[in-house]
């Protein structure tokens, strides 16, 4: 059984991959300045028989890693493509709290084992590196600088409390927004003034005025980024942070017009001038119940802990914006308690346990297991691609 080769191979990686895992957990980096990870992440595709470019998307600790096997008589541009992303960023003053030093050994373990194992049919095996995913969402611009274009699909795993996968996450489009105004003594010349802190205060009302008239699922989030300094002198400058999240990126787009004049109002409204600087951009994901199925059924087979129904609806990331163009699904696997929260200091106690050092090899086989499934039947590439093209005229 090829299934019973594949997770036997991965077993035997298991003190390799292991060993890359503790080494990104012990060397935290974040940011778009993942060199460490990166480069031992792709030096271990490449001395496995990928090609690996380095930089790509913008990013220099970004990568892509390619194997083709193409028998005689193939033709390169019918076979499957089956994309795999890793995250390897640390989060800031905290280290690896969301799990990703366990990300990048298992993507890339299971896509060495497929390369490995499977011999007799076509495919290509993509593998991304993928950085600076806390602070900065790299994925929207790397897909924006032609990145994740060339996959069919696109598979991920993280560390998590159970063992499931997603369905629906939030679109979300931040932004920062400064007004300018014109100072003065508020005690002895206030009509000399034009406060910018009104402005802000007018638009944090008109959101909450907002709230009655936007679709149930939408949220809106704001606060105030830079004190307006003191009572008695009036305010030149303020600035506050505005978060506009919808599962439905058409329907947030229509939130987000509104926000807009809302800022071009409360500016009007205090005479002051304004700047608005997008800040994110993150899409709803478009789910392929298909995708996780497979995930789902491998990690059963592998033995995965606390398996669990899927997440029905979950925050934003910026793998969202990868699977609006694209089937995709990742699997979380369960290595710390239920009920644990990532980004907090238990994700970091649990990241060199021996639960942490099964979710890397749990991790790999689900993945490298459905990219089999994909690779071996034709007819389950086409459904993941047929239900993909539904649920897109569904869930934009």
């Amino acid at each position: 059984m090829i299934k019973e080769a594949l997770f036997e191979n991965i077993d035997q990686k298991k003190e390799t991959l292991v060993r890359m895992a503790d080494y990104i957990f012990d060397h935290p980096e974040y940011d778009g300045k993942e060199y460490e990870a990166s480069a031992l992440l792709a030096d271990y595709l490449r001395e496995n028989g990928f090609s690996v470019e380095m930089g790509v998307g913008g990013y220099e600790t970004a990568f892509r890693a390619v194997y083709e096997n193409i028998p005689d008589g193939e033709n390169p541009e019918a076979i499957p493509s089956i994309g795999i992303l890793c995250e390897y960023d640390a989060l800031a003053g905290l280290g690896h709290g969301c799990g990703h030093h366990m990300q990048g050994p298992a993507c890339t373990g299971a896509a060495v084992a497929v390369k490995e194992i499977c011999r007799d049919k076509a495919y290509r095996l993509i593998v991304y590196g993928t950085p600076a995913e806390e602070t900065q969402g790299a994925k929207c611009s790397m897909i924006r600088n032609g990145c994740f274009h060339d996959i069919d699909v696109a598979f991920m795993m993280h560390g998590s409390p159970t063992t499931c996968t997603d369905v629906k996450c939030l679109a979300d489009q931040s932004f920062k927004v400064t007004f300018h105004g014109k100072r003065a003594h508020a005690a002895l010349a206030p009509e000399q003034g034009r406060s910018a802190f009104d402005a802000l205060l007018v638009a944090f009302n008109g959101i909450e005025f907002l709230r009655e008239h936007v679709p149930d699922d939408t949220r809106m989030h704001y606060t105030v980024t830079k004190l307006p300094g003191p009572a008695n002198v009036v305010p030149v400058e303020a600035v506050g942070k505005f978060s506009l999240r919808s599962f439905s990126k058409t329907n947030l787009e229509q939130v987000v017009a509104r926000f807009h004049d809302i800022i071009k109002g409360a500016a009007l409204i205090a005479g002051v001038t304004y700047d608005v600087e997008q800040i994110s951009d993150f899409y709803n994901k478009i789910p392929v119940m298909k995708l996780n199925e497979l995930l789902m059924e491998n990690a059963r087979l592998a033995g995965a802990p606390r398996l669990s129904p899927p997440r029905e609806r979950t925050g934003s990331t910026d793998f969202g914006n990868v699977m609006y163009e694209i089937p995709g699904s990742c699997i979380r696997v369960a290595f710390v308690p239920e009920g644990t929260s990532s980004h907090s200091q238990e994700f970091v106690d649990a990241g060199k346990t021996e639960d942490a050092h099964s979710c890397v090899i749990y991790g790999a086989k689900s993945i490298a297991g459905a990219a089999v499934d994909l690779i071996e039947d034709p007819a389950v590439m086409a459904a993941v691609k047929a239900e993909f093209a539904e649920n897109k005229k569904k869930f934009r």
